[in-house]
């Protein structure tokens, strides 16, 4: 649970330290690759990439330790640590519900941490692999057509796809049970979570960038939390320590509720942005 608290640290952090830099880079021609360029000279946009390093390390142990549905719900919680990093940073106004569903999520994180048991020891049936493939290279097609679609709710099905990947990603490290080379070569899952992870970033860049920020966002929380951590307890035999299963339930739901009310910034806001309070 450490590693699924830390990795929503670095990844909350890493959103508003690459936020900064971008838009320090944001003077000057040449088009979205010399924006990259200069974005990547600048040590906030490094860390941040690093912080998104160290965080997929921190998921991927956090995964292999604890159930699907906290790593889901903690990292759905880099939102709040967004939220309160970009207060600091970006001098963000944040409104009295917001600063209250940072609360939630905590108290949600908390119920969780205290409910939750060890990860499943069920590897799932071997057709599992298969379908997290499939449905990861159905969120690719979603992405690839991503412009195309109605603009009426494509930022939330961009989103939602967006979610599904990366509840691949979820999904996909627990069924890889090797990591010698030559297993994971041969192994559908591997595949899955290299796909997974790529189509989820392209459905989440399109969905910002055609859509509303907080729909994108919202729809992408709920896609990643609900359905892996079905898999999780159906498939995976995920559980909760002995006579919690109905807290485990609350603070995964209070968590993921807290989350959605902090759904704008799946994208940091721009400095000195305020809500009504």
């Amino acid at each position: 649970m450490v590693c699924a608290l830390g990795a929503a640290v670095c990844f909350g952090t890493a959103t508003v330290l690459q936020a900064v830099a971008a838009r320090a880079a944001g003077s000057g021609g040449g088009g979205e690759a010399a924006l990259l360029l200069r974005a990547v000279r600048q040590w906030r946009y490094l860390a941040g990439l690093g912080l998104d390093g160290v965080g997929f390390l921190l998921q991927i142990a956090a995964l292999r330790s604890v159930p699907i549905y906290a790593v889901g719900a903690a990292l759905a919680s880099s939102l709040a640590v967004t939220a309160v990093v970009a207060a600091r940073l970006l001098r963000v106004r944040l409104s009295r519900a917001e600063w209250g569903a940072v609360g939630v999520v905590c108290a949600g994180l908390a119920m969780l941490g205290v409910a939750s048991g060890t990860e499943g020891d069920l590897e799932g049936p071997e057709a599992l692999k298969y379908v997290m493939l499939a449905v990861a290279v159905g969120v690719l097609l979603l992405g690839l057509v991503g412009g195309r679609l109605p603009e009426r709710g494509r930022g939330s099905l961009l989103g939602l796809g967006a979610g599904f990947g990366f509840g691949v990603v979820e999904v996909a490290v627990r069924l890889i049970d090797s990591l010698a080379p030559s297993e994971l070569l041969v192994n559908p899952a591997t595949y899955a979570l290299l796909l997974g992870g790529g189509a989820a970033f392209l459905c989440l860049t399109s969905a910002l960038q055609r859509g509303s920020v907080t729909a994108a966002t919202a729809a992408m929380v709920i896609g990643e939390t609900v359905w892996p951590a079905l898999v999780g307890v159906v498939w995976l035999g995920d559980r909760t320590r002995e006579g919690l299963g109905w807290l485990a339930v609350l603070g995964f739901l209070v968590a993921v509720v807290g989350a959605l009310g902090l759904a704008r910034f799946g994208e940091a806001p721009v400095e000195g942005e305020s809500v009504g309070v």
